[in-house]
């Protein structure tokens, strides 16, 4: 048995591209909503909370775009997670995108833990 992908839609009408890119592209940015501490070295970033934490490898980076990147718990599986800027051209709302995978038992707690996440980055946003 395999984690399953899932993806997520954040509409964040009033959030500019280069503001979410600077919350999802960086480690400072990261640890102010994602992680309490996130540090890289070269493609290997940490992720820190409290007492836990977790490693993982940088796949893809598209600037002002997307990141994605893969648990070390997961490097021989196709699973990783990504945070990805939708802009729609006609309107200019912009949507965070977040992939991930998950068991199948465990989805429904991944899926709370992003939304507690995305509230967290909203309420840094002043939305």
């Amino acid at each position: 048995m395999q984690k399953s992908i899932f993806t997520l839609e954040y509409p964040l009408k009033s959030a500019s591209t280069n503001f979410l890119w600077t919350k999802i592209g960086s480690p400072l940015g990261l640890s102010e909503w994602f992680a309490d501490e996130v540090s890289s070295e070269d493609s290997k970033y940490v992720f820190k909370w409290e007492e836990f934490q977790q490693s993982a490898r940088l796949l893809e980076l598209k600037p002002n775009k997307s990141i994605r990147f893969q648990w070390l718990d997961d490097l021989d599986t196709s699973a990783y997670f990504e945070f990805r800027i939708d802009t729609q051209e006609l309107t200019g709302e912009v949507t965070l995108v977040i992939t991930d995978f998950a068991w199948e038992d465990e989805k429904e707690d991944a899926i709370l833990l992003w939304n507690y996440q995305v509230d967290e980055l909203k309420r840094i946003a002043g939305m």
